[in-house]
């Protein structure tokens, strides 16, 4: 059935672009990749200064989580299952959960706070190289403007630029893949974006190799302040492990109730 809404959702978009006056002046395809990808790194350093609420749905089920930030790096709590409120027993083994981690951070040594930071960080420094080489991984097309959104949008259609040598191994993936951008046309900010896996890409040597048919699918949103961030990544992955046993998830994150958390909150403790 998702798969059927998403096709219908992309005609009505492709009848929605093939619809936009020709005479229409629209900034070239470049301009609009650098203007983005400068709005994502403004995102990237504000998306700790936030709290929210995420759910996940995959095959063990629906988990509702609240995440904060708690001496400088994220902290989930359970407070929902398959789309329940946790019993009291539960619920009083979160609290404990949570106590014990703040209390574990508070009198962690300097040297240990800064080993967990920095370990939480790792994700980030990976996502910044991969964003820095979006400009220069794909090459890029300008489908037209969707009109028919609340919020107009360029929509640009990505594939593996030929020739590309990928610098460092957060970027060799993207040379296997194929993406479509939705890009807000009045800030660049991305509110949509699909990108699928074209051949199969080995992670950790021969250890596991993710095939073709991958997908990842992320859409955002304005929160506060001009800033822009998740509210929905999917990904339905067909992996191989060991080249023998074959691998599949099928995963849907939501990110709601996003807030600012107050400096006490958000930053580490000294």
């Amino acid at each position: 059935m998702r798969t059927v809404m998403r096709l219908a959702a992309l005609a009505m978009a492709a009848a929605a672009i093939a619809s936009t006056p020709r005479s229409t002046a629209l900034p070239n395809a470049n301009v609009i990749v650098q203007r983005w990808t400068a709005a994502l790194r403004k995102e990237f350093d504000a998306a700790p200064q936030y709290g929210y609420t995420e759910r996940i749905q995959n095959d063990d089920g629906r988990k509702v989580y609240e995440v904060t930030m708690l001496y400088g790096t994220p902290y989930k709590r359970l407070i929902r299952m398959d789309g329940k409120a946790l019993e009291a027993h539960e619920e009083r083994k979160e609290e404990r959960r949570l106590a014990f981690a703040r209390a574990e951070r508070a009198r962690e040594s300097p040297e240990d706070r800064a080993h967990r930071i920095a370990d939480y960080r790792k994700d980030f420094d990976r996502a910044h190289r991969i964003l820095e080489e979006l400009p220069r991984a794909f090459q890029y097309s300008l489908r037209g403007e969707l009109r028919t959104s609340p919020r107009p949008q360029y929509v640009l259609e990505a594939s593996p630029r030929a020739g590309y040598d990928p610098p460092n191994a957060e970027a060799e993936v993207l040379a296997a893949m194929r993406g479509e951008f939705w890009i807000d046309a009045a800030t660049y900010q991305l509110s949509r974006a699909v990108v699928r896996l074209l051949h199969p890409v080995t992670i950790e040597g021969f250890l596991a190799t993710v095939q073709p048919g991958t997908e990842f699918a992320v859409e955002q949103r304005p929160v506060a302040g001009g800033i822009w961030l998740p509210t929905r990544f999917q990904i339905r992955s067909r992996s191989s492990i060991l080249l023998l046993f074959h691998h599949h998830v099928d995963e849907d994150r939501t990110f709601f109730n996003y807030h600012r958390q107050d400096e006490t909150a958000a930053a580490p403790a000294t």
